[in-house]
């Protein structure tokens, strides 16, 4: 943001309904599904065919939005050597997916110059086109449970266009950061799309704290997490879409399936203009841009 920032200033975004690089042109409005995947831990052909079969339950339509968890393809290993998409397998995966459906797919993988190399967790969006939007490291690797041993953090935060709306990624325990999504917001972020393996033990957190994103930001946030097991932890689901007012639109149990939500961008900026709290943030976003 440049100096105005303790003045009153224009809205952080603009409307944009025409068709963009890859995101459909249905404007403002569209679908996003979530893919509450139980993810096959490190097989990567098994965990594309468990995501198209859930696709294929599921009413995607032209310019709509799939959000994918955390590492979907292997689950959270640090197994780097069996896990980097080194070869290419998984991003081949998401864009043949955005391609097919003529969609734009947001989903996690893992990537490292050499399996003895610092990898990074990554998402990776991919628009209709079948050309890669964006792609944003994990700026918060998970260091309690030793991700940042394996994995380096990344140090930017980014927004695409999906059709006539700005979304900010983010992973799994970036959730717990909220200035991350604050900067994401000054750089006009309107909705927020976070794929994660959240554990079971702290579920009442993984809601709380998208209730609070959505809310502190007058954005949209779309929380897909994982189900199922893995070597080490267990995962109840519960992915989530929230609105700008803090609603939640919908909402998945433990089960594997797919969580389909209408976002209005629209929404938000008639929120964001009616209640504008976001004019009064002080302490964060002084060199930031929009």
């Amino acid at each position: 943001m440049d100096g105005s920032l303790y003045t009153r200033r224009p809205l952080p975004f603009r409307v944009e309904g025409a068709k963009t690089a890859g995101g459909g042109g249905r404007g403002a409005v569209a679908r996003a599904h979530l893919v509450q995947l139980d993810i096959a831990w490190e097989d990567q052909k098994e965990n594309y065919e468990r995501v198209r079969q859930l696709l294929d339950r599921a009413d995607v339509e032209p310019g709509d939005f799939v959000l994918l968890p955390e590492m979907f393809d292997t689950g959270f290993s640090f197994n780097i050597e069996k896990t980097n998409d080194k070869g290419g397998s998984t991003i081949a995966f998401l864009v043949e997916l955005a391609s097919e459906f003529q969609v734009m797919v947001q989903g996690g993988r893992t990537v490292a110059a050499c399996h003895k190399c610092a990898a990074s967790n990554v998402a990776t969006v991919v628009g209709a086109d079948g050309k890669v939007v964006a792609e944003y490291a994990k700026v918060h690797p998970f260091s309690i449970g030793r991700e940042n041993e394996a994995f380096e953090g990344g140090s930017e935060v980014l927004v695409y266009q999906w059709g006539g709306v700005k979304v900010c990624p983010a992973i799994c325990y970036d959730l717990r950061f909220p200035e991350l999504f604050r900067l994401g917001m000054l750089k006009g972020a309107e909705v927020f799309a976070l794929g994660a393996c959240w554990p079971s033990a702290r579920q009442h957190h993984w809601r709380a704290l998208l209730i609070a994103r959505a809310i502190e930001n007058q954005a949209y946030v779309l929380g897909c997490n994982r189900t199922g097991k893995d070597p080490a932890l267990e995962y109840v689901g519960g992915s989530i879409v929230v609105s700008p007012k803090g609603e939640v639109l919908g909402e998945l149990g433990a089960e594997a399936s797919v969580l389909s939500v209408q976002v209005d961008g629209g929404e938000v900026r008639r929120w964001r203009e009616k209640f504008p709290a976001w004019r009064d943030v002080k302490l964060i976003g002084g060199t930031g841009s929009r």
